[in-house]
């Protein structure tokens, strides 16, 4: 059964960071596609980060290149998204996703406020 549980949201300073994590089972974060997404207000679903198989071939989304970091752990089986630079346009609920045998699998997202 294929399960993924964010973590790290919080409220965030403009121009804080944040480092968000996705605990993955019932997938090999190492070998299957691993993504972050995040939904803004007005349930806008915005792509931010991917990375897929062995050799860690990770592709950014436009609003996430040079300001978020996608890496993974194969020891605890997790796929990091590091935030940096954040602002007010940032807020959302920031939601790991998988894609195994054709199916996708969201977590339940954890929420990052960049707010004064």
């Amino acid at each position: 059964q294929v399960q993924l549980v964010e973590s790290g949201g919080g409220l965030v300073q403009p121009g804080g960071s944040l480092r968000l994590s996705c605990q993955a089972s019932g997938v090999d974060v190492r070998r299957d596609a691993m993504g972050w997404h995040r939904r803004l207000p007005g349930n806008k679903l915005q792509y931010l980060a991917s990375v897929f198989g062995p050799d860690s071939s990770t592709n950014y989304g436009d609003v996430a290149k040079g300001r978020f970091t996608l890496s993974r752990d194969s020891a605890k089986n997790t796929v990091d998204l590091q935030l940096s630079a954040l602002t007010p346009q940032d807020t959302g609920v920031y939601l790991c996703k998988t894609v195994l045998r054709g199916e996708q699998y969201w977590g339940q997202g954890t929420q990052v406020t960049v707010s004064t």
